[in-house]
């Protein structure tokens, strides 16, 4: 069991993150792990953060959906948890997939706040509505995690209802995710070169400045929420751009295109942040799809896709589904993405901006508790 526990643990793992554009809601992870009665187990448990990500993923119908965890520096040391557990935290800490603070406060809620997240919270929030309009003004922002048939479901605390709802990143928030910016203390994992943990070197090459977190604000002043110091203003962020993969229907992964690096998409591409789309592919689709099927560029902020295949793909203008206005893309060839066109690799093999890609799939997401073994929970009963 103590295996099949590490494999859930990995792949919970690939489900945090403090990339402002992954991020699909913001959850503190000393309270989610004592969600006692979604599963009626020990005092503590990390599994129960894969169980509310799996909710969250239903309710946006949606795979492989990313959650921002702030994260109390207590929680480190914690008694509740198993030293593999704590260990895992660490590791979460030390590569700045999680966010650390001695005192999180109400650091949840200016996350969400500055980045247009939903909040997954028990927690009363009624006396900081003056300071956060959209807690009263925007039903479904704040939405508490509750025992449900099969596993956790969300019932907002506000105007009730249980879909996660976004809204627009603040005014604050668009200018300090505009701006790139450099922590003092050395080693910081959230606005340096990176943490010292052991997966600390794989988690700088695949992080970059777009990914950064954002600051917190101390009187106006963008300041480490980790270590309290004055960050430095090291210039503009680079441009990106949040693209989506969407298979039968569902959106299987987002994933950010910048000006830094070209991202290639196939059957099994390789390279630093290539989209491997195998897993998801019935064996028609592989044999179409190419190994590398598309190069993807963002330049003076416009999508220039590629097509480096051998049987070619398609573009969808404005998202259109009609074959009639199918526009073939021809091996070598490249287009400008426009912002409602989609690319069409395979019939129902799509890749577009995240935000024009709607899902609605028959069939649900895949669960980070595939490989949990059922003696480490007892969920309620239907």
């Amino acid at each position: 069991m103590r295996f099949e526990i590490s494999k859930v643990l990995d792949a919970i793992e690939g489900r945090v993150c403090t990339d402002p554009s992954l991020a699909r809601a913001v959850v503190d992870l000393a309270e989610v792990i004592r969600f006692q009665d979604i599963d009626g187990g020990r005092p503590a448990s990390l599994l129960r953060l894969g169980m509310v990500i799996d909710a969250l993923s239903r309710q946006l119908e949606e795979d492989s959906v990313q959650v921002y965890a702030v994260v109390h520096r207590a929680l480190l040391s914690d008694a509740d948890l198993t030293s593999n557990e704590r260990m895992v935290v660490r590791r979460w800490a030390d590569d700045g997939l999680v966010e650390v603070l001695d005192s999180p406060g109400d650091r949840m809620l200016e996350i969400a706040d500055l980045l247009g997240l939903p909040v997954l919270t028990r927690v009363r929030l009624d006396g900081l509505r003056g300071r956060f309009p959209w807690l009263v003004e925007q039903p479904g922002r704040v939405l508490a995690p509750v025992p449900g048939a099969g596993g956790p479901t969300f019932v907002a605390h506000v105007g009730g209802g249980d879909t996660p709802v976004a809204g627009d990143r603040s005014p604050v928030g668009a200018k300090l995710l505009a701006r790139e910016w450099r922590c003092p203390e050395a080693g910081c994992a959230l606005f340096g070169s990176g943490g010292g943990g052991a997966f600390a070197d794989l988690a700088r090459v695949q992080r970059s400045p777009a990914a950064q977190a954002p600051p917190t604000l101390r009187n106006g002043v963008p300041t480490c929420p980790r270590h309290g110091t004055r960050l430095r203003d090291v210039g503009p962020r680079p441009r990106t751009e949040v693209l989506a993969v969407r298979i039968g229907g569902l959106v299987r992964r987002r994933f950010v295109l910048s000006e830094e690096q070209p991202v290639l998409v196939g059957r099994a591409p390789e390279g630093d942040g290539a989209i491997v789309l195998g897993q998801w592919l019935n064996d028609e689709a592989r044999r179409w799809i190419s190994r590398n099927h598309l190069r993807l560029e963002l330049r003076v902020g416009e999508v220039i896709v590629t097509d480096v295949s051998t049987n070619g793909s398609g573009i969808r203008p404005g998202g259109s589904m009609a074959e009639g206005e199918r526009v073939p893309l021809a091996p070598k060839q490249s287009r400008v993405l426009a912002e409602n066109d989609m690319v069409e690799l395979y019939p129902g093999v799509q890749v577009g901006r995240a935000e024009e890609l709607p899902t609605g799939a028959p069939f649900t997401p895949a669960s980070v508790m595939a490989e949990a073994p059922t003696m480490a929970m007892r969920l309620p009963r239907p």
